[in-house]
């Protein structure tokens, strides 16, 4: 089984994330939009659209979505399968959250790293 297939998101969080994500979009010019991130389009060599984005998102330290971690940071991993992902993660002992959710935008579960950072697991919804 194929795990990992590539990064779909990158979260983090901020004491003050309207003032960093002005930071961001004026020094390293990333269109930051107003739900406070932005989703970067893959492309081919040629520059063509290639069918997939990555999401970057700064959101407040405040907010709760990376609960039960205290990490300011969590990676959305694109996976094929997730179910069957998460049942061998289980199988192999680690410490899988069993919430999930399934949303127009993908079926998504969580596990907890060995140092408490939380991992968001994504599978797309077909044709992504």
């Amino acid at each position: 089984m194929k795990r990992v297939t590539g990064i779909g998101g990158i979260f983090f969080n901020a004491k003050d994330p309207v003032a960093l994500r002005a930071w961001y979009r004026q020094h390293l010019g990333i269109d930051v939009q107003p739900w406070g991130g932005t989703a970067f389009t893959w492309t081919d060599e040629a520059g063509n659209p290639a069918g997939g984005t990555t999401v970057w998102s700064i959101g407040a330290a405040d907010g709760g979505h990376f609960a039960p971690s205290h990490s300011t940071f969590m990676v959305n991993y694109r996976v094929d399968d997730l179910a069957a992902l998460l049942q061998a993660l289980r199988d192999e002992g680690c410490n899988v959250l069993e919430k999930t959710d399934d949303s127009e935008y993908g079926k998504f579960g969580w596990v907890m790293d060995p140092e408490g950072n939380k991992i968001e697991l994504w599978q797309p919804p077909p044709g992504q």
